[in-house]
């Protein structure tokens, strides 16, 4: 049943003529007299009584009255909640990221995004890029804030990446240590030195794919987060590989060396969205604040 039918059927039923709905609706009398009429050729049956003065509903059409509403009403209320996911008066914004990302870059972008759009739920999750992908694909969160995989780039058939930055990866080492003074250093100056790692095997894939070829690091001591691995860099057991993106976590008795732009490692962060999909208007305002986010000195 066509709902502009209802519509006109329903303001002529309110204010009980035809000639008053035409005012209201800016039609003319005989094209709302037209279109009750193709109402009623529909139904099958009359749903005003023409009166000399006005009009009267007839049995029929108090019954249609309260289903006309009802109708009408919940078009208006789809409406206004799809205009409010349109201009962010409502919603729900899911984040991952993978935890160095959650370290300055996600929250800034989140707090900024917060700030603009009150009325939009958030909810930050943290993983590493493989299981973040998954959440993508599934459905789980909106956008991913990711790492290019160390096996090799994001596939493009699945996700559509946003490219944030190219993250500088510095060396993290004892103040005590003897290249703490320097600015910069070669990694061959650091050949003898044990790496501080997060696992054994995936941190060594991490660090090859990261660290230029030929240059194979030693892994002494695993530890899993950041605090464990900086105390140990602390302490001297070794040296560690510390993204540009978790430097503000660095305790004041370890220094961060960079390294010459020969052997610098890059780690690619990237903003994943599904590929094929339309972007919510959450993510499409999200990804521009992510990118205003980033900072210079995390960038090669």
């Amino acid at each position: 049943m066509d709902t502009v039918l209802l519509s006109v059927f329903r303001t002529v039923a309110h204010l009980g003529s035809i000639t008053a709905a035409a005012r209201r609706l800016r039609f003319t009398q005989s094209a709302v007299s037209r279109q009750i009429a193709a109402l009623e050729s529909e139904l099958g049956t009359r749903v005003f009584d023409r009166l000399p003065r006005g009009v009267s509903l007839t049995e029929e059409g108090r019954a249609l009255l309260p289903h006309a509403d009802a109708i009408l009403d919940r078009l208006d209320t789809a409406r206004r909640d799809v205009d409010d996911l349109r201009v962010l008066n409502a919603g729900r914004l899911r984040v991952g990221a993978f935890p160095t990302a959650v370290a300055a870059l996600v929250p800034r972008a989140l707090a900024r995004f917060r700030d603009t759009y009150p009325e939009v739920a958030l909810d930050l999750v943290e993983g590493l890029t493989p299981t973040l992908l998954e959440r993508l694909a599934a459905g789980t969160v909106d956008v991913a804030v990711v790492s290019e995989s160390p096996t090799g780039p994001i596939d493009p058939a699945r996700f559509a990446p946003h490219r944030l930055l190219d993250e500088r990866l510095l060396v993290a080492v004892a103040r005590d240590h003897r290249l703490a003074r320097r600015r910069t250093v070669r990694l061959a100056e650091l050949a003898a030195d044990a790496f501080i790692a997060g696992s054994a095997d995936a941190e060594r894939t991490l660090l090859r794919a990261s660290l230029p070829s030929g240059f194979q690091p030693r892994i002494d001591i695993v530890a899993a987060d950041w605090t464990g691995k900086l105390g140990c860099v602390a302490a001297g057991l070794g040296v560690a590989l510390v993204p540009a993106l978790a430097i503000r976590s660095t305790p004041a008795d370890v220094a961060l060396l960079r390294l010459h732009r020969d052997d610098e490692p890059i780690r690619r962060i990237y903003a994943a969205t599904l590929a094929g999909r339309s972007r919510s208007a959450a993510v499409t305002r999200f990804l521009p604040l992510l990118t205003a986010a980033v900072d210079p000195a995390w960038g090669r």
